[in-house]
């Protein structure tokens, strides 16, 4: 992706700039710690798409939903 794409792009969220830490598929906002997804080459802006970053703007692995509690667990 063309850097200058990266220089006029800013997150949806707080308006604010975006890095490209390493050449791979992920445009972060350190401010929001979120990274957006590049796909085929054209970045997703979209909020509900992006991931959680660590503290070095890597994705953070997906959390697991909390399974419901059996039937026996409980009453």
């Amino acid at each position: 992706m063309d850097t200058r794409l990266i220089d006029l792009l800013v997150c949806p969220v707080c308006k604010g700039p975006l890095q490209r830490p390493a050449p791979g598929i992920h445009l972060v906002c350190a401010a929001d710690r979120l990274g957006f997804p590049i796909r085929d080459g054209i970045p997703v802006m979209l909020e509900n798409e992006a991931v959680t970053v660590d503290d070095q703007l890597r994705p953070l692995p997906p959390t697991q939903p909390a399974a419901p509690p059996s039937p026996s667990e409980g009453a």
